[in-house]
C-alpha cells in the first residue's frame, strides 16, 4: 500500500510539473524560448503571421499566434500569405531554419531582416516556434499576378508614383 500510495504521488507531482511551460524547457533552452517569444513580439512575426495581432493591439491568446493567415497581400509579385509558422518550422531543422531564414522570400516579408539576425536569435526564434507545437492551417498557396485570388487582401502598389518610377517586384 506504502509504494501504491509512493508511486501515485511521484506521478501526480510529475504530472503538475509537465504542466508548467518552464518544465518544458529547462536551463539555457528555457532562457531562448523566452528570447524567441520577445523576438517574435519586437521582430514583428505577429503583426503578419498571428491573424488579428495588429487590429487587436496585440491582444490575441499566445496559444494563436504565429499560426499563418489566410489575408493576402497583392502587389506586382501577386499576392502572397503569411505562412502558418508552427506548422512551417514543425517539419524543418535547426540548421534547416538558419538557412532559410537567409534566403529572399516573397514580398512583403522583410526577410532581410532575418537574414541580419544571429544564429543565436535565429535559434531562439525556432525554439519559441517549436515550443508552441503545431497548431492551425496552412495558409493559402500563393497567387501569380493577375491570376484572380479568391481570398480579402491587402493592397502594396504605390499610388502618385513621379514619371518614370514604377512599383517594383
Amino acid at each position: 500500500m506504502q509504494a501504491f500510495a509512493l508511486a501515485l504521488a511521484v506521478l501526480s507531482s510529475l504530472s503538475i510539473i509537465s504542466l508548467t511551460p518552464a518544465s518544458a524547457a529547462s536551463g539555457n533552452d528555457a532562457l531562448l524560448i523566452e528570447r524567441g517569444k520577445y523576438l517574435a513580439q519586437v521582430a514583428g512575426c505577429n503583426d503578419c503571421h498571428t491573424p488579428g495581432y495588429m487590429q487587436n493591439e496585440g491582444k490575441v491568446p499566445e496559444n494563436l499566434w504565429l499560426t499563418g493567415a489566410d489575408v493576402g497581400f497583392q502587389g506586382p509579385w501577386g499576392t502572397s500569405y503569411p505562412v502558418n509558422l508552427r506548422l512551417y518550422m514543425d517539419k524543418m531543422s535547426e540548421a534547416q531554419w538558419i538557412a532559410r531564414a537567409r534566403q529572399p522570400m516573397r514580398p512583403p516579408m522583410p526577410w532581410f531582416n532575418l537574414r541580419e539576425m544571429s544564429d543565436k536569435d535565429l535559434l531562439a526564434l525556432y525554439r519559441y516556434i517549436r515550443f508552441l507545437g503545431p497548431a492551425g492551417d496552412p495558409a493559402p498557396v500563393a497567387v501569380a499576378p493577375g491570376q484572380p485570388v479568391a481570398t480579402p487582401y491587402v493592397e502594396f502598389v504605390p499610388k502618385n508614383l513621379p514619371p518614370g518610377k514604377q512599383a517594383s517586384r
